[in-house]
């Protein structure tokens, strides 16, 4: 019976073994459940972490926020002249301008404001001002608006636009088609660099909406920064998306002249240019220009005459109208520039002083320029 019993007790004493084990085992697995689910669950909070962190590296409607306070809305009666009077019942005209000056200087486009009567800004935040003065410079399609405010908000022009690249997005602010609809954003990509368009001055290309309305808002990058000032598109069956902005250099440059002197003095080679047909039709090209006519009493006293060519202007090769211009926004009238021609078929060297005229009138007959 002891045998018996002693023998009881170990199968009783294994099979709790075995019960143990299997218990232990089962919480083991349960653990490791636990624990999987546990893991699955902190991976998908990390899934959703970085999902949320996606989203959130979308700059641009911080960006508008940001931007939109400087950006503001110009009104008034338009000149019934240029205006269709049927159009519009109370012959309104509107535009875009951006704030430069927290004390009331405000940049746009020389079109928003010509001729245009009782011009009114309104902020962002629904304020109105009557504009007190206007600087036009319609060469670069810019202008200066003057109300009387102060604690505005100015915008921060991009230093260079030298760094900017192709494929860059960028967004446009303004005040397309409507009055109320200021303050609008589109977002686009800039598509092309330097063109030299239907401007005095090289453009950016980019593919964000501009209509009616856009033209004195800004062009702005990821940074925040203004880039330019949007001032034309092209609007033709089966054209999209091609607008153009005044690069902040270009804009910079008249900025500081309107300031200082009320008006741009643009310098003169006193020349009449002829540009080849490659840099016209827009082929890449290194030919130079050719001089057409002889306009002033410096271009005479510098010996260049009729049929001579130009190759450069103090050592920067000029092949376009367009290069020049760029090139003397680093000058002033009277100051004295070295040429590189050609003269009877010799390459000569002449010193002209510069002197004081209008930009880019052209020929009617020709494609030469006066400069």
């Amino acid at each position: 019976m002891r045998g018996l019993g002693e023998e009881r007790m170990n199968r009783v004493g294994k099979n709790g073994a075995i019960a143990l084990l299997c218990s232990l085992m089962l919480l083991s697995g349960m653990g490791t459940a636990q624990a999987q689910q546990k893991g699955t669950t902190q991976s998908a909070k990390q899934s959703a972490v970085k999902v949320s962190n996606k989203v959130s590296t979308d700059l641009v409607p911080q960006i508008v926020k940001e931007v939109s306070p400087s950006v503001v809305g110009i009104i008034g009666k338009g000149d019934v002249s240029q205006v269709n009077a049927n159009s519009d019942r109370y012959n309104l005209m509107h535009g875009t301008g951006v704030i430069i000056r927290s004390n009331g200087w405000i940049v746009t486009n020389a079109h928003v404001v010509k001729g245009l009567k009782n011009a009114t800004v309104v902020t962002t935040d629904g304020k109105s001002y009557k504009v007190k003065e206007i600087f036009m410079d319609e060469t670069s399609d810019l202008a200066l608006v003057k109300i009387t405010a102060n604690a505005l908000i100015p915008v921060k022009f991009a230093k260079s636009i030298q760094d900017t690249e192709v494929g860059e997005k960028v967004i446009a602010l303004g005040t397309p088609i409507s009055f109320s609809l200021r303050n609008s954003a589109t977002v686009g990509v800039v598509s092309g660099l330097n063109r030299g368009v239907n401007a005095s001055y090289r453009l950016i290309q980019s593919d964000t909406a501009i209509n009616p309305g856009n033209s004195g808002g800004p062009l702005v990058n990821m940074k925040g920064e203004v880039l330019g000032i949007n001032t034309m598109k092209f609007a033709a069956v089966g054209v999209e998306n091609m607008g153009f902005s005044i690069p902040a250099d270009t804009v910079q440059y008249v900025i500081n002249q309107l300031m200082k002197y009320g008006e741009v003095k643009r310098p003169s080679l006193g020349l009449s240019l002829e540009e080849s047909w490659s840099a016209i039709v827009g082929l890449p090209s290194d030919d130079p220009l050719m001089v057409t006519k002889v306009l002033s009493q410096e271009a005479e006293k510098a010996g260049i005459h009729e049929d001579d060519v130009l190759y450069s202007i103090n050592g920067t090769a000029v092949t376009s109208i367009v290069d020049i211009n760029e090139l003397f926004k680093a000058y002033l009238p009277g100051q004295t520039v070295k040429l590189l021609m050609q003269s009877d078929g010799d390459i000569v060297i002449r010193k002209l002083v510069l002197s004081r005229q209008g930009l880019l009138i052209p020929d009617e007959e020709s494609e030469a320029y006066e400069l």
